[in-house]
């Protein structure tokens, strides 16, 4: 029950400042082009306490803490862009209420442009909290450097076909730099059944190995089993904390958040093009999962308070940076009800000069929002199979 509470707890901080960054994004960016606000909500449903500012903003908590919107004066249509028709009546109907000067606050008469900057501005946010993270982990703690030394070679495997050696430094993977052994381990994973070119140092020697990671299922203490590509190797190398100037670490941080997004570009391909199994994807569940992990291995073992809590901060810091940039991503899908969404309504009305029909709008939120859902059903199933709590609860009644 400790654990579980730790997770839920975990969980709605975690998302809690995820999401509310990523809507501040929007508030921010409506604010800094005159639009007219009437809510900002963090979570959905009943509130749980509100107020409202000196511009009339009702700035709320509410009661399911899995989410959250900017609602902006005038929207009423599920989509956020009303077709030429509604917004010929609600030019008129503000007009006649507040009169000709006050179409300008409102955000469906704004420019298509500062409309598109609003909807980006929220997955942006999303990256700019990941890269502040980071910058700040960089700088703070620092990056982990090894020499990624090959200590033994599985007979039989992929590292073993390849040619790899004991005492092999592998230096580059696809022609980019190794520089600790997690991105050996993140990068073999991705890649089952893929030709990986190793350039490798041995004795006085530069030797390019290729080797196919094959896919293997694997129990992993945070994310339950998973099915991962193996190389077959393990590595050892002695390791430092390299830490970035203020100047630099944002830069660095940048690359970072980029390689990121690479990441998970790549994975995504991986899955849609049925190259790997579509029960790898994870969900709230998963998510739960993770940051309790997190959060109890923080403290877990701290000889002090103090040890404590900079360790649970920073492993939480660097648990929302990393979901921040995957909201980030999944937000810019072109899919309707997404950030993505609105911007492919917003590329159709400046090529057309008009928005896309009312009817095609509406249907076009209906199966964006099924499919969403359908997602989120599907990764929570994953998860709960991830984790065997079908086991579990089948075991009870045997």
């Amino acid at each position: 029950m400790i654990g579980l509470l730790i997770a839920i707890v975990s969980m709605v901080i975690v998302l809690s400042v995820v999401v509310t960054v990523h809507e501040l994004g929007h508030y921010w960016a409506a604010r800094a082009c005159g639009v007219a606000i009437d809510r900002f909500s963090i979570g959905f449903g009943a509130p749980l306490v509100s107020w409202r500012d000196k511009r009339g903003v009702e700035w709320r908590i509410a009661s399911i803490p899995l989410g959250g919107y900017v609602r902006f004066a005038g929207d009423e249509n599920a989509a956020s862009v009303p077709d030429q028709n509604d917004l010929d009546a609600m030019k008129r109907e503000i007009a006649d209420r507040e009169g000709d000067a006050a179409l300008k606050q409102y955000f469906h008469f704004k420019p298509v442009w500062q409309r598109a900057i609003i909807a980006a501005a929220g997955p942006i946010a999303n990256f700019i909290l990941a890269i502040l993270v980071f910058a700040v982990m960089l700088v703070t703690i620092g990056d982990l450097k090894t020499q990624v030394i090959v200590n033994q070679v599985e007979p039989g495997s992929a590292a073993a076909a390849a040619g790899f050696r004991p005492a092999d430094v592998i230096v580059r993977m696809d022609g980019r730099t190794v520089e600790n052994y997690r991105e050996v381990q993140s990068y073999v994973a991705l890649r089952a059944k893929l030709p990986v070119r190793f350039t490798v140092q041995r004795a006085q020697q530069t030797l390019d190995l290729t080797a196919t990671p094959v896919l293997v299922e694997q129990k992993d203490e945070i994310a339950g089993r998973v099915k991962v590509g193996r190389l077959g190797v393990a590595l050892t190398g002695r390791g430092y904390l390299e830490k970035s100037s203020p100047l630099m670490a944002i830069p660095h941080a940048t690359v970072q958040v980029w390689d990121m997004l690479k990441t998970i570009g790549f994975y995504l391909g991986r899955l849609v093009t049925g190259q790997l199994p579509a029960d790898q994807i994870s969900g709230i569940i998963g998510i739960g999962k993770t940051a309790g992990a997190v959060t109890q291995a923080s403290v877990e073992g701290a000889p002090d308070l103090k040890t404590m809590i900079v360790r649970t901060v920073a492993s939480q810091a660097i648990l929302i940076a990393s979901l921040s940039v995957s909201i980030g991503f999944m937000n810019l899908l072109p899919i309707p009800v997404l950030d993505g969404g609105h911007l492919l309504l917003y590329a159709y009305e400046a090529v057309f000069r008009r928005p896309l029909r009312a009817d095609f709008q509406a249907a076009g939120f209906r199966a964006g929002l099924a499919l969403i859902l359908c997602f989120m059903l599907f990764a929570a199933w994953n998860d709960l199979n991830r984790y065997d709590v079908f086991k579990f609860i089948g075991g009870l009644f045997t």
